[in-house]
This record gives C-alpha cells, sequence and structure tokens, in this order.
C-alpha cells in the first residue's frame, strides 16, 4: 500500500484541503483526511488524464518537416509525403526506442496512460513479421519499460483512397484486408491480455478514406467490448473526397450510417458543420482534439464552443507527438477558439473556469475514450495522478480553479510537475522519469542511424 497526502486536491466532490489517498493493487483503495502517517507529500494533488490520440513513431520526425516544399505550398498532404519517407527506416527496435521515449515524455507532462493509434504494422515492403504483432509488441514492451497506462489501437487501413486503390509507398506498411486484420487483432489483444492489468485494447477504423463503407461492421465486431477510434474530418480535402464518393461529408455520412454511441472517439473533427457539431455531441461519443498537431499541419479549427455547450465531450491527444505538452495542449484549444470567435473565456461556465472546464473534459472524456477506469481521485479507480509543486512564481498563492487557470495559461504549467503515478506505478519524481537516462541515451543512438538514411 502507498499513501499521498496532499494540502489540496482535486476530486469528483471538488477541490478538498488536507486530504491522504491510499493505493493497492494500482487502484484507489480510500481518501481520509487529516491522515497522521503518510508515504510521499505534494501540495496539490490532481487525476492524471489520458492522452487520447499518438502516433509515438512521428516523434522522432519532429524538427524534420519544417522547410517549405519544392512546389512553393505545403499542406498536410505534403507532410504526409515526408512521414512515408521517413517509414522507410523504421525497424521494431526504432519503434520500441523511440516509442519508450515518447512515453516517458508524456509522463513527465502529466499524461498518466495514452491511447496509441498504432497503423505501422508490417516491414518497409509491406511484407508481413513472422510475428504479425511484432510492432504492437514493440510498443507493447515500450509502454511496460516506461510504466505507461496504455490502450492499444490497432489500425485497420484497407485502401489509398476513397476510389478503392491500392496502398503504394509507406502506407503499404499500413495495409490489411479484414481477415488479416482479424488475426493481427487477436494476437495484439492476447499480447495485452499478458501485460500489466491496466493495459487494454481497442480498434481503429483508419478513416473513410482508407476503410470503405461495408467493412466498418466487420471491424466492430472484430472488437465487439472496446473503443473504436477513427479520424474523421481533419482537412478540407479529405471532405471532398469522401463527398466525391459518398455523396455526403465525412461526418455527415457516419452518423447517418453508423451506430455512434460513446464507445467511439473521432480524431480531429476539424472540418465539420453547426449542425454535424451538434448531432455529435448528442452521441455521446468523443471528440479526440489534438490542438499542437492540428495547429502545425494547418487542419483547421474544431468548434469547440458549440460543441461543447451542447453538450459534447472532448479530450486531448499528441499525434504526431511534435511537442508533448499537456498544459498547451488545452491552452493551444481555448485560444483557437478566442481567435476563431473573437471572445475570451469561451469554455467557461458559470461555476468552472475556463482551465476548470478543459481539465476536467480531459480527464473524464479521455477516459471514457481509453476504456480506462480512471479520471478522477476517487476510490475504486486506477491511481492515475499528478504531483504540482505551488513552491514557485507561478502558483504560491493560487488555489481551486486558479492552480488549473495558471498551470494552463502561465506557460510554465510543465515546471511545476513534481510526480507522476500511473496505476499507482510513482514514475516521475522532482519532474524527472525514474530511468530518464536509459531511455534517451537509447533514442539518442536511434537518431542517429535514422538521419544518417534520412
Amino acid at each position: 500500500m502507498q499513501s499521498i497526502h496532499a494540502h489540496h486536491a482535486l476530486t469528483p466532490k471538488g477541490w478538498q484541503k488536507d486530504i491522504t489517498v491510499f493505493i493497492e493493487n494500482g487502484q484507489i483503495s480510500g481518501i481520509r483526511t487529516r491522515a497522521d502517517t503518510f508515504d510521499k507529500h505534494v501540495d496539490i494533488l490532481l487525476p492524471a488524464p489520458v492522452n487520447l490520440h499518438s502516433h509515438s513513431f512521428q516523434r522522432a520526425m519532429s524538427g524534420l518537416t519544417e522547410e517549405r516544399g519544392p512546389q512553393g505550398q505545403d499542406s498536410f498532404w505534403t507532410w504526409r509525403q515526408l512521414m512515408y519517407r521517413f517509414l522507410d527506416s523504421l525497424t521494431p527496435d526504432h519503434v520500441r526506442a523511440i516509442s519508450e521515449f515518447v512515453f516517458m515524455e508524456m509522463l513527465e507532462a502529466g499524461f498518466a496512460a495514452v491511447a496509441e493509434f498504432h497503423y505501422l504494422h508490417h516491414d518497409a515492403n509491406g511484407k508481413q513479421y513472422n510475428n504479425l504483432s511484432e510492432m504492437a509488441a514493440q510498443i507493447t514492451q515500450a509502454a511496460t519499460n516506461s510504466g505507461i497506462g496504455l490502450t492499444l489501437l490497432p489500425v485497420l487501413y484497407i485502401q489509398g483512397g476513397c476510389d478503392g486503390r491500392h496502398l503504394m509507398g509507406g502506407q503499404r506498411r499500413f495495409g490489411c484486408d479484414l481477415d488479416l486484420f482479424e488475426k493481427l487483432f487477436t494476437q495484439t489483444a492476447a499480447g495485452i491480455a499478458n501485460a500489466p492489468s491496466d493495459f487494454g485494447v481497442g480498434v481503429a477504423p483508419h478513416s473513410l478514406r482508407a476503410v470503405p463503407p461495408h467493412a466498418l461492421s466487420r471491424v466492430q465486431s472484430i472488437c465487439p467490448g472496446g473503443p473504436i477510434h477513427m479520424h474523421l474530418a481533419e482537412q478540407i480535402n479529405e471532405v471532398d473526397e469522401v463527398f466525391a464518393y459518398l455523396n455526403a461529408r465525412p461526418a455527415e455520412w457516419l452518423l447517418d450510417n453508423a451506430s455512434i454511441d460513446e464507445r467511439w472517439c473521432l480524431i480531429h473533427c476539424t472540418q465539420i458543420t453547426d449542425q454535424e457539431t451538434t448531432q455529435l455531441a448528442q452521441t455521446g461519443a468523443v471528440a479526440g482534439l489534438c490542438p499542437i498537431t492540428e495547429s502545425n499541419l494547418g487542419d483547421g479549427i474544431f468548434n469547440g464552443h458549440k460543441f461543447f455547450h451542447a453538450g459534447g465531450k472532448f479530450g486531448i491527444g499528441s499525434d504526431s507527438n511534435i511537442h508533448i505538452a499537456l498544459w498547451h495542449e488545452l491552452a493551444t484549444l481555448e485560444y483557437s477558439q478566442r481567435l476563431r470567435d473573437q471572445s475570451r473565456a469561451t469554455l467557461a461556465l458559470s461555476d468552472r473556469s475556463t482551465g476548470r472546464v478543459l481539465f476536467d473534459s480531459t480527464n473524464t472524456s479521455g477516459a471514457q475514450a481509453a476504456a480506462r477506469n480512471s479520471g478522477g481521485i476517487e476510490t475504486g479507480r486506477w491511481a492515475d495522478l499528478i504531483g504540482i509543486s505551488s513552491d514557485n512564481e507561478m502558483l504560491c498563492h493560487c488555489s481551486n480553479d486558479r492552480i488549473l487557470d495558471s498551470l494552463i495559461f502561465s506557460g510554465r504549467g510543465h515546471t511545476c510537475v513534481s510526480d507522476v503515478w500511473s496505476a499507482g506505478r510513482h514514475l516521475v519524481t522532482q519532474g524527472r522519469h525514474k530511468d530518464r537516462d536509459r531511455i534517451v541515451k537509447a533514442y539518442r543512438n536511434v537518431l542517429e542511424k535514422l538521419k544518417q538514411k534520412i
């Protein structure tokens, strides 16, 4: 058993003072006030959210795609071509080392778990590994080594576009028909069953471009109880392509033709109409937002104000992992709404500040999207926790919701994270992961090898 004492803690009942949280077998076993003894003290204790959308291997591309291309105009689609070339050099060992580094960074940022949207299945020639789920096993091992909680989402990727064209180039590493994907999913799920008990598995039909409509029901039956994640309406060109083949916009078609409910997490949705926004909010599905990556790729701005005030649920992911920063993701989301609507505090409520709304939704919706029993400091949940130091000029005079507002909007939130627990595993102390030196050394070795080839 572990015990953590906090001067301030954010619980489902609201802010509480002077409480001690007890942890047993990775779960919160009790919460008491004014306990006489405890193992660890933190100034402020918060629930640690799930990073609900990650492609971990893309972290090693950070800084490699910011030059002007030969055509004089760059976009998501030119970035994607560079990503495919990068894929040609990645081996299973590379993916494990990169993923472990990324997961360490997520923990140090304050995330306790990640939903990994995993589509890098095969070798550079598109051939299956002897162990079909080799890459999934490497990611699972990386999560185990780093200690982060994991919901692994093997991706179904069948075609190169709505016209059914064959996969080419880097896309060949993603491709599975439905029968092969079922085998891949079964092997991946078996690997997760042998991993730490808080790990889980779901399924991810990549997008309406990559998965034909007839395949959606089959992929749901392959994973009848787990979460379902899908890219949706990220780019204008994507909307136009889907409309040309399905005679409906992506969000419109999915809402009309699939049984969207609480199992679903729809990623990006940066190109949806007001009507689609309201309809999506009413389904109970989570909108998976990745504000830093969406900014980096020029995707557009999610209709967050209308979605949230229509009862919608949203969580946060780091997607391309170009910059892994929990508090900056939340600030970027809010600032995008302010810029579009020319207003301030767009997501605030009468009884909760902007930072509180952002943080609460990120926790509860991230847990829902990952099917993880977390999201709050409450008995019976996984002990996913952030310890925050108030011994600094940003937080020294803050209490209650102003703590979250300062963490998110001061630009210094990352420096205030002192400790992080994932399912009771105490992985970050004084802002530093316990295995940082080893993990960074392995990552640097991989970068040296990769950048000689790119």
